[in-house]
């Protein structure tokens, strides 16, 4: 018998599942959904726009949206367009994978001050997603960015670049103007721990030092080692050669590019300063303690900083009708089986990427997590649905008067915005409001 499956989320996590269903010896058809009007999820809205070798796994994912099992429904938000039970009619499993895209607490005294941002939301803004506001307010000279993960690392990458070297990439013409006028000098990001314990890849932070405009600036106070920093870089290529680049640049000389990106290590944020506006960032000196952790000493440094963005960690929002951990941002399940509240696993549903395991790993990583899911999914007894004609759920969403879109959609689009990126000089321009991206689409 043939199986009918539900994939919510199009980005890299739900496409890796559509493509391990659709190689298993079941005949299968897969339906995803996606809130926004274009697939690939991060990919799209999460990659700082000068990355363009890693969108290339863009051209990965089209090639599962384009096989003949797969349909892609764009512009359908889950718990409000159709719910769970509206899902079950129709399809005999329903996989969610909506990843992660809000900002993670940081609880220190002022974080909620005007000029405090979370990455998550600058991230969203610079890739031109359709649902945040149009303008970001860059007025501040020297900005302060908390952690030392590649998200962080992109945001002081993007805020410390002048406009007119992010002209040959994708962004839109909003984020070309509000960054032209940005008055920034100088980019502090801090780490809480020592450089063998931070969060980036190699590739990220050496891409740091390429921009001829930015001058990249390791405080060498800040380069310490314990037992544990030692056994690490000794263990992991990828720690060794983070530490073998920061140590090289903690020694050289300083240049004179118009703006600067500082790395500070070390140091923990412990309040935002300021009383009407953020007017300045305090942070407690840390050592290591032997383990590769840290604790404080109690010392204090007050810096001049006009704002504030936090980049510690993404966080899922909950889903409707299914259970979720807050804590975690996760989603209970056992092996991707969904967990009800009393641990029984929920018949049909299951979860599959952030939403599954937490905001960690990379977009390769995502892979094995999905086969694990299909894995658990196609060893389960699942009843048939009650309508499954392919045809069931277009009549569905007519009905309901929902201007989705489609995979034959989405490439009308990726062509008009290849279009109008030729018109001037560019590879792309990304279209950003959502309704001229649906009308598009659905032309």
């Amino acid at each position: 018998m043939s199986l009918r499956v539900a994939v919510v989320g199009a980005g890299p996590a739900g496409v890796y599942a559509a493509d391990i269903l659709t190689k298993s010896d079941v005949d299968v058809s897969i339906d995803l959904f996606e809130q926004l009007p274009a697939p690939y999820g991060l990919v799209r809205y999460g990659v700082a726009p000068d990355h363009p070798r890693i969108k290339g796994i863009v051209t990965a994912l089209q090639k599962v949206l384009d096989k003949p099992q797969v349909r892609f429904f764009g512009n359908v938000q889950y718990g409000i367009d159709l719910k769970l039970d509206d899902l079950r009619q129709f399809y005999d499993a329903v996989i969610f994978s909506t990843g992660a895209s809000t900002d993670r607490a940081l609880d220190i005294p002022g974080i909620e001050l005007p000029g405090s941002f979370g990455a998550a939301d600058f991230v969203s803004w610079y890739d031109g997603h359709p649902d945040v506001p149009r303008e970001w307010p860059l007025t501040a000279e020297k900005v302060a960015v908390l952690g030392v993960g590649n998200v962080a690392l992109d945001v002081a990458r993007i805020l410390a670049k002048t406009a007119d070297e992010l002209l040959v990439t994708e962004i839109p013409a909003n984020v070309y103007e509000g960054l032209r006028t940005s008055p920034v000098t100088d980019v502090h990001v801090f780490g809480r721990r020592g450089p063998a314990q931070a969060k980036f890849t190699p590739l990220e932070l050496r891409e740091l030092d390429h921009s001829p405009n930015v001058e990249v600036i390791v405080h060498a106070e800040g380069i310490e080692f314990d037992e544990a920093s030692m056994a690490a870089i000794r263990s992991n290529k990828q720690v060794e050669m983070i530490v073998k680049t920061l140590q090289e640049w903690a020694i050289r000389d300083v240049g004179n590019r118009p703006r600067r990106l500082h790395l500070h290590f070390l140091e923990a944020p412990a309040e935002v300063l300021g009383d009407e506006h953020v007017t300045g960032l305090r942070t407690e000196r840390m050592e290591l303690d032997g383990t590769g952790n840290v604790r404080g000493t109690g010392e204090f440094t007050d810096w001049d900083v006009q704002a504030v963005y936090r980049a510690v960690g993404y966080l899922s929002t909950h889903l409707a009708d299914i259970p979720f951990d807050h804590q975690s941002g996760t989603v209970p399940h056992a092996a991707g089986r969904v967990l009800d509240l009393d641990e029984v696993p929920m018949p049909g549903v299951y979860v599959t990427g952030w939403i599954k395991r937490g905001p960690i790993g990379l977009i390769g990583h995502t892979k094995g997590d999905a086969l694990e899911t299909i894995t658990s999914l196609l060893e389960d007894e699942l009843p048939p649905a009650p309508f499954r004609s392919p045809e069931a759920i277009v009549q569905f969403l007519e009905q309901r008067a929902i201007p989705f879109t489609t995979n034959e959609g989405w490439l009308k689009l990726d062509a008009h915005e290849v279009a109008l990126g030729a018109a001037e000089g560019r590879e792309r321009i990304k279209v950003v409001d959502r309704d001229e991206m649906t009308r598009v689409s659905r032309s």
